[in-house]
């Protein structure tokens, strides 16, 4: 490495340090969101599988807060520090692929810099280690290029394995890598080599642990998530949103050059043919399923995550390698120049509201719901009441509300959720003490004042307690003191899926 690219390697390495240390303030004073709270109580009972998604977000959340404690920035902390191998997968994967420091390096932050990245690693989903795991998995396809090796393919087994264990998405990659196997010649070769099969061993083998939990469990978690798939009611709307949502989370400016950079790789205008090839199918078979499933279902802009890191190296290409007209060369010398400094100020801002609310005047937003503002002074009210009325164990309504009473309220108090018990299944159950009350059952004020009358003896409502934001009331819960359990305090109908 020469003087220039050593320079190039530095400036990258310190813009993205820097990045990540606004994540860690950011995550620092955030109130976690109801999913986060969700994923934490995982993290506390850690299984092969869990009903919603594979385990490795819990695992995250688990040395996180094995070094922060059960904190907002213990739930993120590894989560945030995984940008940096992220960050070093893609600067290594654009540099082998298309031979450009530069490229390695524009790859590197703007992937950093979109919202996908920014937020997706601060906030913790399963989408987080699944967006790390697709970069490492880029490289290693890359070093499989470059260097002919089949060693390689184990590394790409174990990326691939890792993205497997974050989410099923994951499962894409396996015929993405078979179409570039195929449509590049000299690498069919590696279809009857042991080392492409070797490398599927060692993915399965990761795996393995999901598919044991979903043996035991009436294969649950496959049930619900794969049968996404299929097109009940066609609604064709949805695919409205998917671009506006993308333009936001890959922030307009990146956006901008990704899309010009997948034009101008489709059209042969940068890279060899292997190079364009897999930035292709690492982007398109992917998109093509969220656009299927988007004629009867609505996609969230977070499922794009592992698409992200093929995007960016190609909006780094069309930043450094394509030769534009001048009016277009324009644009992309825009693009470039404000890329970063826009990404930066819409996470920024995008913190701010999410804290305050004062973007907006106060007023209701897509985040005021998700993000636990004002959790901590409506978990004291809570826990007061529970005090006054002795109740030995809190029960909830729904997931969310559930984690988040279990992360605020004193630890070791017994909470759990009324119905969907089986979400629950990798936790054990409050005691036969704790469940014979008095119970303190919290949820968000309805018409029926009197809720589960048909399991309690008694049922009493106590008082209300409101969430707020500022001036805003987000949520008002009404509080019901059980006493006299008639039978099972919980509601066990088995899953829809199961059904």
């Amino acid at each position: 490495m020469n003087p220039s690219e050593a320079r190039v390697a530095l400036n990258t390495g310190l813009a993205i340090l820097g990045l990540i240390a606004l994540r860690l303030i950011a995550a620092a004073f955030t109130p976690i969101t109801f999913d986060e709270a969700y994923y934490w109580m995982w993290s506390k009972h850690l299984a092969g599988g869990y009903y919603d998604h594979p385990p490795m977000v819990a695992v995250v959340i688990r040395l996180g807060t094995l070094i922060a404690g059960d904190t907002e920035l213990g739930v993120r902390l590894v989560s945030i520090l995984l940008a940096l191998p992220m960050s070093w997968a893609i600067y290594q994967a654009g540099a082998i692929l298309f031979g450009s420091r530069r490229v390695a390096a524009s790859s590197a932050i703007l992937l950093n810099i979109t919202l996908m990245a920014a937020v997706g690693t601060m906030i913790v989903t399963p989408d987080a280690p699944l967006l790390v795991a697709s970069s490492l998995l880029l490289f290693a396809l890359a070093k499989v290029l470059q260097t002919g090796r089949g060693a390689w393919w184990l590394a790409v087994g174990a990326a691939a394995g890792c993205a497997l264990l974050s989410k099923y998405t994951a499962l894409f990659f396996g015929p993405a890598i078979l179409i570039w196997l195929i449509a590049v010649p000299k690498l069919r070769h590696w279809l009857v080599s042991p080392w492409l099969y070797l490398g599927g061993l060692v993915a399965l083998a990761l795996f393995a642990p999901v598919i044991l939990w979903n043996a035991e469990h009436h294969w649950v978690s496959f049930i619900k998530q794969m049968g996404r798939a299929r097109i009940e009611d066609f609604r064709p709307i949805y695919i409205a949103e998917l671009i506006p949502t993308q333009i936001a989370f890959a922030t307009p400016l990146v956006w901008i050059l990704g899309a010009m950079g997948l034009y101008a790789l489709l059209r042969r205008r940068a890279g060899a043919l292997p190079a364009r090839a897999l930035v292709n199918v690492m982007f398109w078979i992917i998109v093509a399923y969220f656009v299927w499933h988007s004629l009867h279902a609505r996609v969230e802009a977070n499922w794009f995550a592992p698409v992200y890191p093929a995007f960016v190296v190609a909006a780094a290409v069309a930043a450094h390698l394509v030769e534009w007209k001048p009016r277009w060369q324009r644009l992309v010398d825009f693009c470039r120049r404000w890329a970063v400094p826009a990404g930066v100020l819409m996470f920024v801002l995008l913190v701010v509201q999410a804290n305050s609310g004062v973007l907006s005047g106060y007023r209701r937003d897509a985040t005021v719901r998700s993000i636990g503002i004002g959790w901590r002074e409506t978990a004291a009210a809570i826990e007061a009441a529970r005090a006054r009325t002795g109740a030995t164990c809190v029960l909830a309504s729904d997931y969310g509300t559930t984690g988040w009473l279990a992360f605020h309220l004193p630890k070791g108090t017994c909470v759990a959720q009324h119905s969907q018990r089986f979400r629950w299944v990798n936790i054990g159950e409050p005691d036969a003490v704790q469940l014979a009350g008095p119970l303190l059952y919290v949820r968000e004020v309805l018409r029926d004042d009197a809720p589960l009358q048909d399991k309690f003896a008694r049922v009493d409502k106590i008082g209300e307690v409101e969430r707020k934001r500022g001036p805003l009331v987000i949520e008002t819960y009404a509080l019901h003191l059980m006493q006299g359990p008639r039978g099972d305090v919980f509601d066990r109908t088995p899953p829809p899926e199961l059904r």
